[in-house]
């Protein structure tokens, strides 16, 4: 029964992306940033995406090999063994646990992101030019990694080129506008599906392209009205300004939580697909 109510709950949530429909202004967006693409040198357009590509891939890589990531992978493998005395190292988790208990790990994780999230925005929004620069890749950063913590805690060795490639491939659906998102979600699902070496990613390895633009462009947008609300002082604190920043950080790693952790568990459902079916008919 775990299993169908996990399977209806991912799939109404799916429902809001696959009948998604795009307004005008989202209509017009779109088609001014693919002509500002269009008219660029495809030599340069491809140098600059094969660079952010690249900030990606070594930002993964990076943080895989932090103290703190160290220690946040043995936090989910001794609350795991809460549940099950056996588990000894990440695989164990997606073999052992139920989908229930994963992802009660995996909403602890969760939570602790979005808080961190919330707080930097909030001294983002304090107005100073250093915060304001570094905003957008600390919060790119704490995205990539929120995702890792949601894929180790369902099993998944993320310093695998493999597992790499998919996590960064849910960071980047779960960034793209909503009206793109169905048809990131089918990609990866696609993807996961036709697996056939477990540790070679076989697909496209390119993340960014005009589409995935929108994101920092909001971003650019909110770093202008925290800049114009700054001077906007209650008590000694800019508190306009720092509601922005931290909404606008939670929201967008809620956005990014929410799509990893339906992603992956519904790749849990795909991986026991077989088991549960054997398990319905021996009731």
């Amino acid at each position: 029964m775990t299993y169908e109510r996990v399977a209806k709950d991912v799939d109404n949530w799916l429902e809001q992306y696959r009948g998604y429909q795009p307004n005008d202004f989202e209509m017009i967006y779109d088609d001014w940033i693919r002509q500002s693409f269009y008219n660029l040198d495809p030599a340069v357009k491809e140098k600059f995406f094969s660079k952010l590509d690249a900030w990606f891939f070594h930002t993964h890589a990076f943080l895989q090999g932090t103290s703190f990531q160290n220690e946040a992978r043995q936090r989910i493998l001794s609350v795991g063994r809460v549940f099950s005395e056996k588990i000894e190292n990440i695989t164990d988790m997606n073999r052992l646990l139920s989908v229930d208990q994963l992802s009660y790990i995996a909403q602890q994780q969760i939570a602790r992101g979005r808080l961190y999230s919330f707080a930097q925005g909030g001294l983002t929004g304090t107005g100073g030019w250093l915060l304001l620069g570094l905003d957008y890749p600390l919060m790119m950063v704490m995205n990539i990694r929120a995702v890792q913590l949601i894929g180790l805690t369902f099993g998944h060795e993320m310093n695998h080129p493999y597992e790499m490639m998919i996590s960064l491939k849910v960071f980047h659906a779960a960034t793209l506008p909503k009206r793109l998102q169905a048809y990131a979600w089918n990609e990866l699902v696609d993807e996961v599906n036709r697996n056939e070496h477990p540790y070679v990613f076989e697909g496209n390895d390119q993340l960014t392209n005009e589409s995935w633009l929108e994101q920092p462009i909001k971003q650019c947008f909110k770093s202008m009205f925290i800049l114009m609300f700054r001077k906007k002082i209650f008590q000694g604190l800019p508190f306009i300004s720092i509601a922005i920043g931290a909404y606008s950080n939670y929201h967008l790693t809620k956005q990014v939580t929410d799509f990893a952790m339906k992603f992956y568990q519904y790749r849990y459902l795909l991986d026991h697909k077989e088991e549960e079916s054997d398990g319905s008919r021996r009731s």
